[in-house]
């Protein structure tokens, strides 16, 4: 008789979100460091803006960061905002090395190419300390008002801790990315206002916007992450 046995399956591992946010927080976070490169001018009336190129991608960073913050903590948090200092890093070096590699006799883009990632560096040095500072800050607030008032009041949360991460943030990038260029005189210091007031505001503004969009992103995660419920 042909002995049978039976096999126990092992249940499927129940896979969370946590890595696809981590993702795309460094992903939002290397492309908004090279966009910044580039200053945007834009008049409403009188009234004349100045914001970089990072300005378009950088303000989700902290809504991933309010994210991360809320549903996994401050220490798996901390943990994605330090990959992404690292990433950083090891993009600046990269950059640097490609720029002084000498060019192939056919290559006509070397001069463009260095202009805008050759700046890289010192915009990575400024969003590096800006936004381990910024992020950090950030993350703590929300983390210290949740463990006061508990799950009630997101949006105080939300927008506390925008407000400090941000202005912290924009203030020590701006210092660092353009304040050589204001020493040097190539650059009126009160563009740098300018940039620094209207970058905070409008990081501010987006967070405020799509409040609606991280409440709904949250709700979603609480519900769902694997992370979130054991952590209950």
């Amino acid at each position: 008789m042909r002995e049978t046995t039976e096999t126990t399956q092992k249940p499927a591992t129940i896979r969370g979100y946590y890595d696809i946010i981590a993702v795309l927080f460094v992903a939002f976070l290397l492309v908004s460091n090279i966009a910044a490169t580039k200053l945007i001018g834009a008049s409403i009336g009188p009234i004349k803006l100045v914001f970089d190129g990072g300005a378009i991608l950088f303000p989700l960073t902290y809504i991933l960061g309010d994210v991360l913050s809320e549903v996994y903590g401050f220490r798996r948090a901390r943990r994605v905002i330090v990959t992404g200092f690292l990433v950083q890093i090891l993009a600046s070096v990269v950059f640097a090395i490609v720029v002084a590699l000498p060019p192939n006799s056919d290559y006509a883009d070397q001069e463009a190419f260095a202009a805008v990632v050759g700046v890289v560096p010192r915009f990575v040095a400024a969003s590096t300390l800006g936004f381990l500072c910024g992020q950090l800050l950030n993350s703590y607030v929300l983390i210290r008002i949740k463990k006061r008032w508990g799950e009630k009041h997101l949006w105080a949360r939300l927008m506390g801790s925008t407000l400090v991460g941000e202005a912290v943030d924009t203030v020590v990038f701006c210092a660092v990315a353009w304040g050589g260029l204001i020493l040097a005189g190539d650059m009126p210091l009160e563009t740098i206002l300018n940039l620094t007031v209207v970058g905070f505001i409008y990081k501010v503004a987006v967070e405020a916007i799509l409040l609606p969009v991280t409440y709904a992103v949250v709700g979603w995660l609480k519900a769902r992450e694997p992370l979130y419920l054991e952590s209950k």
